[in-house]
């Protein structure tokens, strides 16, 4: 199997790190998959296995945040600030995400 070495500035490498943490994927996994994934002539998304149980979730969340909006908003806030910190911690969340 041929090998592959090249730089990555820090920001780059940061992000990317940071996005295979949230896969749950080893970092030369992550890069492995989306380098398949720039070559697919179908161009898909790498992880689209996920994107329906995502979508509901989203929903399911989006609901109970409502609800739990309407009977404490503090609680709301406090949930929304643990996500957000989450999310980040996980590269979730773009630079212009977060406060």
């Amino acid at each position: 199997m041929p090998k592959l070495n090249f730089r990555l500035d820090e920001a780059l490498h940061t992000a990317v790190a940071r996005r295979a943490r949230g896969a749950n994927l080893p970092l030369s996994v992550f890069i492995r998959q989306v380098l398949e994934q720039a070559v697919d002539e179908r161009k898909r998304y790498v992880f689209s296995s996920q994107d329906e149980i995502l979508a509901t979730s989203i929903q399911i969340l989006s609901i109970l945040a409502t609800s739990v909006g309407q009977q404490s908003p503090k609680a709301l806030e406090q949930g929304m600030a643990q996500a957000r910190s989450i999310l980040l911690e996980r590269g979730l969340l773009g630079e212009g995400d977060h406060p």
